[in-house]
């Protein structure tokens, strides 16, 4: 949250479950802040309605470990190709 490259980030990673803030409430922060960034979740507690909570806020992925480096790949794929035209804070 303190990057002075937030506007330049295409893609956040993030795990659903971490010390500080959850991976969700990031992801809740950085829509109220304006910031329209591709997300992607990860997590070993893979729960359906945290699953449909992060997609209906616009997640690209949630992927449950471990997951194969295809699948990562597949999702940034798809992140990245609706941010191929600039970026869109």
């Amino acid at each position: 949250m303190r990057s002075t490259h937030l506007n330049d980030t295409s893609c956040v990673i993030a795990d659903v479950q971490m010390p500080a803030m959850s991976g969700v409430e990031l992801l809740m922060v950085m829509r109220t802040q304006g910031y329209r960034m591709p997300f992607i979740f990860i997590t070993a507690f893979p729960e359906e309605s945290v699953r449909a909570r992060v997609l209906k806020a616009g997640a690209i992925g949630f992927l449950s470990k471990p997951f194969a480096g295809p699948t990562l790949t597949k999702c940034l794929d798809t992140a990245l190709e609706g941010r191929r035209g600039g970026a869109d804070k």
